[in-house]
């Protein structure tokens, strides 16, 4: 059964604080008061303008649409979690949504197994194609790159750790084992399409679009070196393209690079993440283990991991 949401307000219009008050869209809040979901002082109020004057309100809001995706019972490493959001270090190999011909395994079919998650944002007409079925997801690592990825619980959660990414105030820093030694410092250089292959990136390629990182070599080992990079964009398969761009591309990377016998997937982990509550405005801080792949190929290398990384999983190291 659908929860039923009470409250009152004065001075403000129906529909922001239905909105509010609810965790939804403001969209989603005047389409329910449209429906005759939303009793004002007892009567049926169908007008998302009106301007409440401390009368109580009381809706109960639709099911879910139901997901095209199933939900499936798969382990998941959870850093943190809490009412509004959870943070998650996922595995090499997991696609993060579903994609056309791959509707199984994935982190959404986690999540829906473990967290029974509302679908967002593919809803209504688009919620019977299962690769729009993306609850909770605000952004995406691809599928061989292991490490943090945070979740909401709900749309507003959803809506406002989206405006973050998009605004660029998460702090993301990945891990990267390189064939090759790259420069250090901040790279500005342009990502778009390769233009033979579409299924690949590109410095400069089609439609290119800003794209900057800070790359720092931790330590090296003859030719390979341990890299850490903090992303300013996200831009598609971006660390990658640019260590490809400064001859240093990825150990294990197939695209952008070759494989490896050390590696079976390209030896990227997003190791930390630290961004606002979406609640409460407090900053998280959250760091992935790194995992045992890339531990026991930086060792065969003859590398030691820097004082300070974690190979041990951890939750929040600090919030506040």
């Amino acid at each position: 059964m659908a929860r039923v949401v009470r409250f009152s307000a004065s001075g403000v219009r129906l529909d922001q604080a239905l909105a509010f008050e609810a965790n939804t869209s403001r969209a989603k809040a005047q389409a329910w008061i449209e429906a005759g979901l939303v009793r004002v002082g007892g009567k049926v109020m169908t007008k998302p303008s009106y301007k409440l004057r401390g009368e109580a309100v009381e809706v109960e809001p639709p099911p879910p649409v139901a997901a095209a995706v199933a939900a499936e019972d798969i382990p998941l490493e959870v850093l943190y979690e809490d009412p509004d959001l959870i943070a998650i270090n996922k595995p090499a190999g997991m696609i993060t949504h579903p994609a056309p011909g791959v509707y199984s395994g994935t982190l959404v079919n986690a999540i829906l197994g473990r967290f029974g998650l509302e679908v967002s944002p593919g809803e209504g007409e688009e919620a019977d194609r299962p690769e729009r079925v993306r609850p909770g997801i605000v952004h995406r690592l691809d599928k061989d790159t292991s490490g943090v990825i945070v979740v909401a619980r709900h749309e507003a959660a959803h809506r406002r750790l989206s405006e973050a990414f998009a605004g660029r105030s998460v702090y993301k820093r990945y891990l990267a084992l390189t064939v090759g030694i790259p420069p250090e410092g901040l790279l500005s250089a342009p990502i778009g399409r390769h233009p033979v292959d579409r299924t690949r990136m590109h410095v400069g390629g089609i439609a290119a679009r800003h794209a900057q990182t800070d790359f720092e070599v931790l330590a090296s080992v003859e030719r390979y070196a341990l890299v850490s990079a903090i992303l300013h964009t996200g831009r598609t398969h971006q660390i990658r393209v640019h260590l490809k761009h400064l001859h240093a591309p990825i150990l294990g990377d197939e695209v952008y690079g070759r494989p490896s016998e050390l590696m079976a997937r390209q030896a990227l982990h997003a190791y930390e993440l630290r961004l606002q509550h979406p609640r409460t405005g407090k900053y998280l801080h959250f760091v992935a283990p790194i995992p045992a792949d890339m531990v026991r190929a930086w060792g065969l290398l003859g590398g030691r991991w820097p004082d300070g990384l974690q190979t041990e999983a951890m939750g929040p190291i600090r919030e506040g």
